[in-house]
């Protein structure tokens, strides 16, 4: 099975306060990018990777050691649109993982999860269990009701899909004018079904400082761990 990567690596880091495109914010020796493209590279069925990034001739100076696989593309206005792009230059594969740059943490048994789920249901994406109380609120902050957590999930990436499906959710929600913020909104508005795998924790996603620090020390952990 040929699998394509796209990641999402075209935020600018506005709420992360940086003077720097977002995935090239260092995270310990490494950029936010490098950490997160890391793991997919270690796959033998990786075909190509597409990274969506504000200026890819920037990006390929910068990242010059990066493996022959990858690419980069230009960024689109949003995430849809980024990937969009993605997708058009990752050319014939059978599954596309699509990943955010701001998810540098994310390790290799997500992956292996995410793709096997993927290949059986035609889509999948990792998800953790909403553990806080969740409010609905209305005009002027005012609380309009408590939602039910037990059936509500916090979904990450990297999300799979077959090749084809794919295609034929983003090219059907350019053609009804449809934004969403992420794909599965896409391919679950075909009908189509996506399931669920189980996500971690620690593959959270960087968006502001705070972020920062927390990812630094699950670093710091790791490096401690026995391996």
């Amino acid at each position: 099975m040929r699998i394509g990567l796209v990641l999402a690596a075209a935020g600018l880091g506005t709420r992360l306060k940086s003077a720097e495109p977002k995935a090239f914010v260092r995270l310990g020796d490494q950029s936010l990018i490098d950490r997160a493209l890391a793991p997919f590279l270690l796959r033998d069925d990786l075909a190509a990777a597409a990274v969506a990034v504000p200026d890819p001739a920037a990006a390929a100076d910068l990242l010059r050691h990066l493996d022959p696989r990858v690419r980069f593309v230009q960024g689109g206005a949003d995430r849809q649109a980024s990937v969009a792009a993605g997708l058009a230059a990752l050319g014939e594969v059978d599954l596309i993982l699509v990943h955010d740059a701001a998810r540098p943490l994310v390790e290799e048994a997500t992956i292996a999860a995410v793709i096997e789920a993927a290949a059986k249901a035609g889509a999948a994406v990792p998800a953790v269990p909403a553990h806080d109380t969740i409010k609905e609120i209305g005009a002027e902050g005012r609380v309009m009701g408590t939602v039910q957590r037990a059936a509500l999930v916090l979904v990450q990436t990297p999300q799979g899909f077959r090749a084809d499906l794919l295609r034929r959710a983003h090219a059907d929600a350019v053609a009804a004018g449809v934004r969403a913020t992420d794909d599965a909104a896409l391919v679950e508005r075909l009908g189509e079904p996506v399931v669920v795998v189980p996500g971690r924790r620690s593959n959270l996603k960087i968006t502001t400082r705070e972020d920062v620090l927390i990812a630094e020390a699950i670093l710091a952990a790791r490096a401690q761990s026995p391996k």
